[in-house]
């Protein structure tokens, strides 16, 4: 699944257009390394997310393509 698409089904960024330009601007990371949009993701990789002064960091746990709100939150894991 591409990163872009992710972040809106797991509901860390609300748009998929937003994820994208977050992506383009360098403030998402995928293992380290700064993400393209299309940036496949998959189970155990480690998400870093920067808004303004404040980084969320997260590990994939699931990548299904259809997500209702309810499993959102079960498609990752915040870490620190």
């Amino acid at each position: 699944m591409r990163i872009d698409k992710f972040l809106k089904n797991s509901r860390l960024i609300k748009r998929r257009t937003v994820a994208k330009e977050a992506c383009e601007q360098e403030r998402i990371f995928l293992n380290g390394k700064p993400a393209k949009p299309g940036a496949e993701v998959k189970e155990g990789d480690e998400i870093l997310i920067r808004f303004g002064n404040s980084e969320l960091k997260a590990v994939i746990k699931a990548t299904p393509e259809h997500v209702t709100k309810e499993m959102a939150a079960s498609m990752y894991e915040i870490i620190q």
